[in-house]
């Protein structure tokens, strides 16, 4: 649950250390735990946000207007990075209010997020929605979903920063959710490196879709992969291997991973590394985004953590 005195801790980029990772097939990898850096507004989501804050903030914005379903993470980022700055925050979530709202909404409320809900049907036209939310809330500032902009790719290239020495590695691998990190990521990257974006979304055309539409648009760079296949039946969805998986990781390495995003992240990268997918001599640098918050969606017990 949200509590403001848990919010009001700095960002600590310090606490994003860099540890090895035990892949198969003795690949060798190290993990960025961007998750540590703070309790709310962990991962990567500061880095897609801390843009779009301080053009607001400079702007002199009434307050932050964002979307999300309803257990975003992005949600409850954008909440507490609101409340911080003391500036309004109005959360659009797909779909119709719930009799209860997830533990990721009773955060973003607690917070003092006001939410509105608004049906899938026109949650899904994003250019409609977010002409109509900007007449209905005028002086709001507008993050997309995901912080997905070019204020959020810059944001997210950051990310490489804390990294020193980074040109040691071959590869860098992340999740893919609306792409915005990889894009940063992608865009910092060397050209001799691999980006690699393990999709969280169950995507039918893996040639044409928007998650691969964005990246293109975004980059004029090539040393980038998708990695389709780890999505274990699509968004949020999960299977006993996935949940065993992140269990044994946890008891070998004490990395706390989540269903959506940094489980099928790490399965899909031991599983190739088991396949000999990367050459030999290859160094992987991981980037933990965290979202842990999702795995509260869990029945209690089906983690170890």
């Amino acid at each position: 649950m949200f509590r403001p005195s848990t919010y009001h801790q700095s960002i600590d980029l310090h606490k994003a250390i860099i540890q090895p990772l035990p892949l198969a097939a003795g690949i060798t990898a190290s993990i960025l735990r961007l998750d540590l850096i703070h309790p709310v507004i962990s991962g990567n989501k500061w880095f897609k946000l801390k843009y779009h804050l301080q053009a607001a903030m400079e702007a002199g914005s009434k307050g932050l207007l964002t979307f999300g379903g309803a257990w975003s993470n992005h949600l409850v980022a954008t909440a507490a990075a609101a409340a911080e700055l003391s500036l309004p925050a109005v959360g659009i979530v797909r779909g119709e209010r719930p009799a209860q709202l997830s533990a990721a909404l009773q955060d973003a409320t607690d917070a003092g997020m006001l939410l509105h809900f608004v049906s899938r049907s026109a949650y899904a036209d994003e250019s409609v929605l977010h002409t109509a939310m900007q007449e209905q809330f005028p002086g709001y500032y507008l993050v997309p979903q995901g912080g997905q902009s070019e204020a959020g790719v810059c944001g997210a290239a950051d990310i490489m920063q804390l990294v020193p020495d980074a040109a040691q590695y071959t590869h860098i691998a992340c999740a893919a959710g609306t792409g915005t990190m990889m894009a940063g990521l992608v865009e910092a990257s060397n050209p001799q490196q691999q980006v690699l974006g393990f999709s969280s979304l169950k995507l039918s055309n893996t040639d044409d879709n928007s998650l691969a539409s964005f990246l293109e648009a975004r980059t004029t760079k090539h040393n980038y992969q998708f990695i389709w296949q780890y999505h274990f039946g699509g968004y949020a969805r999960k299977t006993t291997v996935l949940t065993g998986f992140m269990n044994n990781l946890f008891q070998q390495t004490a990395i706390p991973t989540d269903i959506v995003y940094t489980g099928k992240l790490l399965y899909g990268l031991n599983d190739l590394a088991a396949g000999n997918f990367f050459p030999a001599n290859s160094r992987l640098l991981v980037i933990h985004s965290g979202g842990l918050q999702g795995n509260r969606s869990l029945p209690a017990g089906l983690l170890d953590y």
